[in-house]
């Protein structure tokens, strides 16, 4: 996925990916470096037009030239495309986050035109003129929602925030007496026509999601007290009057929970609840609850995919996305019998926004829509009309082609289960001719690999243009077989999801011209992990690369930013439980490691901070082992910067390159 600069201060592995659970992969230079992207796509309710974010970034891709906001007339579809804006083209600012309001004759938007990378809230015409500041905060400023008497406009906001939010971005360095000092993202309202701004939740309450009431008397919330980045996984369902800012506790889970919407008649709550490893990547089964509290229903048990948004069309019937063997799907939930009804599935990623979440933007009448649509083998391009019976509406990428290798879907089988995962070929393969392989595991754990067209960040499709299969696995613990599947290496880390990866490149080895002596392993946050514990179990991979990996589980526990993410994996905190932690250590088994590794890290990794990647190489440096830390100055989980970026790659490649070639 691919995020502007002032869309990677307001994403959170947020995907997707991302993401512990990063599932960022980036195409190769000559694709990439040329590929204009689009940060959101939002369908106005009438169905009448269509708003997206475009960047119009330079091709270094560091987010200097900024995006700016465009509305196409879908009645109209041969006319140009209207830029709304509070900037101009000689002006030029990050703007982002747009929200239609309900009569379709209004934007609203984030913009930074006024300088400083602090964005406020704007209000402009969907007929283009000159945009309205509605706010003038200072913090993080973030999904905003319009009530449905369209008087007011609901966001949250994090006051004074001193950086980005998410564990995505580079901590804050500490120094000094750590004083926990949280900062809250609060739901926040402005009224419209005063501009009057009033901080509706608790102060000491964190707010994840939200949604109006479909009276606008009520929000639906998930929140949490206590810091952001870790307690989202402890985060419960409340309702907050509008009017009182009264919070009521609605649903305490057992596991993680996201997207909460009211039904049309304003009794329940239908949410996605199951094991999440990631805020922001979304999947598991569909949950209701009565609004006034009390037990949730699962209303999805059992289904072989993984849901990741949902839609209220009527009191009985809900449509959601979803993750489904490796593909994308749309489908409807009948509650009165539990039937699930597929309306469509393809291996295009469907998203509305650049957090990759897969999810589609609905008119009122459920049926237009409009999505960022893209594959391998086609960039990105926004695409409107009935679901999944879409027709391109821009073509802003139509000279941009893959410079990588044809991409196939692969199962195989691993004890019980059966495992699906991508095969990149070589670019200008020849059946005659035996190549090497780069296996690269995802981040998450909880999240799928898909086919897309590539991002910005983890270049890995550049190894098919180097002359490499590359084999993407979505092993147990990936989305997309249903939350059994999900939940299937829960305290069971590199054991049942190695044996899966191991099992997918045997597949590969026995079918196609891949050397088997020339095999390397590679991947970001829990890939990276998986990279470190490949290498102390098993002497197949001849290289290895591991960014922002996990060595020791027991000394991570204590040094994350997301802390509360790992009880649900490991069924205890480490401190209660310190060897079900240390079983799934690559730390334990250091002696065993003679594979050359590489180790890239940020300076400032929250989710998966530095020393354990210190750890790792201090260890292999110590037994002789060929290895080399890379520490970028400055990036946190996500890089940031355009040259960190392409010397991940160029060092990635050149490290197999030198081992597998």
């Amino acid at each position: 996925m691919k995020m502007s600069r002032g869309n990677l201060m307001r994403c959170a592995f947020r995907v997707a990916a991302i993401v512990a659970g990063l599932v960022l992969v980036a195409g190769a230079q000559g694709a990439s470096s040329t590929t204009k992207n689009f940060d959101q796509v939002a369908i106005s309710p009438d169905g009448n037009r269509v708003a997206w974010v475009q960047s119009s970034e330079n091709s270094t891709g560091d987010g200097s030239a900024g995006s700016a906001i465009y509305v196409q007339d879908l009645r109209s579809p041969g006319s140009k495309p209207k830029r709304i804006s509070a900037s101009s083209e000689a002006h030029a600012a990050n703007e982002d986050t747009i929200v239609w309001s309900p009569d379709s004759k209004h934007l609203v938007f984030l913009s930074d035109v006024e300088g400083e990378g602090q964005a406020n809230f704007y209000l402009a015409s969907a007929d283009g003129g000159t945009a309205r500041k509605l706010t003038n905060l200072k913090g993080y400023l973030s999904d905003p929602a319009w009530s449905p008497d369209e008087k007011t406009l609901a966001f949250l906001f994090t006051e004074n925030a001193p950086r980005a939010a998410g564990p995505l971005m580079p901590m804050v360095p500490e120094t000094g007496v750590i004083d926990q000092k949280v900062y809250e993202q609060r739901l926040t309202l402005v009224d419209l026509a005063s501009g009057k701004v009033r901080q509706l939740s608790p102060a000491d309450m964190y707010v994840y999601q939200y949604d109006w009431s479909p009276d606008g008397k009520t929000f639906a919330t998930i929140a949490a007290h206590g810091a952001g980045d870790s307690n989202w996984y402890v985060a419960e369902i409340y309702t907050i009057g509008a009017e009182s800012g009264e919070l009521k506790p609605v649903y305490k889970p057992s596991l993680q929970i996201a997207v909460p919407r009211w039904s049309p008649d304003g009794k329940t709550i239908a949410f996605i609840g199951g094991l999440m490893s990631d805020e922001g990547s979304i999947g598991g089964d569909i949950f209701t609850v009565s609004a006034s509290g009390g037990e949730a229903r699962d209303v999805t048990p059992g289904i072989a995919a993984s849901p990741s948004w949902l839609y209220w069309e009527s009191a009985s019937k809900i449509l959601f996305t979803e993750n489904i063997d490796g593909q994308a799907g749309i489908s409807r939930l009948d509650l009165s019998n539990g039937q699930v009804s597929p309306v469509w599935t393809g291996r295009e990623v469907i998203s509305t926004a650049v957090d990759g979440v897969t999810a589609v933007s609905l008119a009122a009448d459920h049926q237009t829509s409009a999505v960022i649509l893209n594959s391998s083998a086609n960039p990105p391009e926004i695409w409107a009309g009935p679901l999944g019976a879409w027709k391109q509406i821009t073509r802003i990428n139509d000279t941009v082609h893959p410079s990588w290798g044809q991409v196939k879907s692969l199962h195989w089988s691993s004890g019980d289960w059966k495992i699906q995962g991508w095969l990149m070929y070589p670019a200008n393969y020849d059946a005659s001719k035996r190549y090497p392989m780069v296996v690269v595991v995802h981040g998450g754990p909880a999240v799928v690999e898909h086919a897309g067209w590539p991002g910005a960040f983890f270049n890995i499709y550049d190894l098919s243009t180097h002359g490499y299969f590359v084999l993407l696995p979505n092993p147990r613990g990936s989305y997309g077989q249903g939350e059994k599947f999900t939940a299937a290496n829960v305290k069971d880390f590199g054991y049942g999801d190695f044996q899966d990866i191991l099992a997918g490149v045997d597949e590969v080895v026995k079918t196609l011209p891949v050397d088997n002596d020339r095999i390397g392993i590679t991947g970001w946050s829990y890939g990276g992990y998986m990279t470190m514990w490949a290498v102390t179990q098993t002497n197949r991979f001849r290289a290895a690369v591991a960014g922002a990996g996990l060595a020791n589980w027991q000394s991570y526990y204590g040094q994350n930013d997301i802390d509360e993410w790992m009880p649900p994996y490991f069924g205890a905190n480490v401190y209660d439980d310190p060897a079900v932690y240390a079983k799934s250590a690559p730390i334990t088994f250091i002696k065993n490691v003679k594979t050359p590794t590489l180790m890239l890290v940020g300076q400032y990794d929250g989710e998966c901070p530095m020393p354990q990647s210190r750890e790792f190489w201090h260890a292999l440096k110590t037994l002789g082992v060929e290895t080399q830390l890379v520490i970028y100055p400055g990036e946190g989980h996500v890089f940031l910067q355009a040259d960190h970026r392409r010397d991940v790659i160029e060092r990635l490649t050149a490290w197999f390159d030198h081992y597998l070639k």
